[in-house]
């Protein structure tokens, strides 16, 4: 799998990077790789997990599941550049531009924010300019990098894009592997050395020759990950609909489930339909919803009695406040949802705005 090598790092012509100063280092450039660098984990494969499963569903999720074997036996027995196509291809062939920016954006960036490498990010956060240097493609990981850990150039693959849909090829030079990494550097740098260069393994060794200091992060289990109020800017907001970083064994066990989980949604849907009010909380009990009520519901609405309101909500998943709100009252409710979901990017922004109506919610 993609980032997934231990290779050992005894034999590295490079010191580590616990040996490597931060203080001092304002007015240096470093550049840095990403998996198993810049983040705690060595595999690309749950981030292409995330981007499949948002952008194409369980089908495109399968797919990649099913071609993972083969990206890894070409990633350890053909080349690295080899198995990451593979992986670029079952994750994005055929998904439009837009939405592959979408989740870069909305979904990516909580999972990439919980995986930073402690020791790397005391360099990278300490040096003035900062660069990143990935093999993944560019537009999976710059809105994370750029926006939240202050990269200022990010250099990855380059998706193959045809009339807004990437076509899951790369652009030459093909995937940034190995000599293809150390020609980014030169193209965007030119004969400026960069001061630091941190990197994994040795197809990282290339560019960080070109640097006038290289340091190599070493595989390290149960690396305890930068805490969240260490980084510059907080995860707000988190879209999506996987909690976890999908591992294979985790996306498997997704996909087996999905069955399970449409049966008992239909079961819950009739439950909350068909039932009597009185009877809707036991039965979403019985099916596994837990629904938490303190205190005494107020009466109802009475225009009679003056007794009247708005009640409003601020959640992730507002079309599904009337009907817990029902359940909790006890009673039906008239309801109007509204949610805006915003997307920025350093080319443009965009609003996209859901209304919903629901009268007597839950009947």
């Amino acid at each position: 799998m993609a980032g997934t090598t231990t290779t050992t790092m005894t034999a590295s012509p490079f010191p580590t990077v616990d040996k490597c100063a931060s203080a001092g280092r304002g007015g240096d450039t470093v550049v840095a790789d990403l998996d198993g660098t810049l983040l705690c984990g060595r595999s690309s494969f749950p981030y292409f997990a995330h981007m499949a499963f948002e952008t194409g569903g369980v089908l495109r999720l399968l797919a990649l599941l099913l071609l993972a074997p083969l990206a890894g036996l070409l990633y350890y027995l053909v080349s690295e550049s080899a198995g990451i196509q593979v992986l670029i291809f079952a994750s994005m062939a055929g998904a439009r531009v837009d939405d592959v920016e979408a989740v870069a954006r909305a979904v990516l960036p909580k999972f990439y924010c919980s995986d930073l490498h402690p020791e790397s990010w005391r360099v990278f956060s300490a040096c003035g300019r900062r660069c990143v240097l990935t093999a993944n493609p560019r537009i999976m990981v710059e809105a994370f990098l750029k926006d939240y850990v202050g990269a200022h150039l990010v250099l990855g693959t380059e998706l193959l894009v045809c009339r807004g849909r990437a076509t899951g090829l790369v652009r030459s030079p093909g995937v940034l592997v190995g000599h293809n990494k150390a020609a980014a550097l030169r193209r965007a740098f030119g004969d400026a050395a960069p001061e630091l260069g941190l990197g994994d393994r040795k197809t990282d060794y290339p560019f960080m020759r070109l640097c006038k200091e290289g340091y190599v992060v070493p595989p390290t289990p149960r690396l305890k990950p930068v805490p969240r109020e260490d980084l510059p800017k907080p995860v707000i907001f988190h879209d999506g609909r996987i909690v976890q970083k999908p591992s294979p064994a985790l996306a498997l066990l997704t996909l087996l489930w999905i069955p399970i989980g449409f049966l008992l949604s239909c079961l819950r849907i009739a439950a909350g339909s068909l039932l009597p009010m009185r009877m809707v909380y036991h039965a979403f009990t019985a099916l596994g919803v837990r629904v938490t009520v303190k205190g005494s519901p107020p009466p109802p609405a009475s225009l009679e009695t003056g007794q009247t309101g708005v009640l409003f909500i601020c959640s992730h998943r507002t079309l599904l406040d009337p009907i817990f709100l029902s359940t909790a009252l006890g009673r039906p409710i008239t309801a109007v949802t509204y949610s805006v979901r915003t997307a920025n990017s350093a080319q443009h922004s965009s609003y996209d705005t859901e209304l919903a109506y629901s009268s007597q919610v839950t009947r």
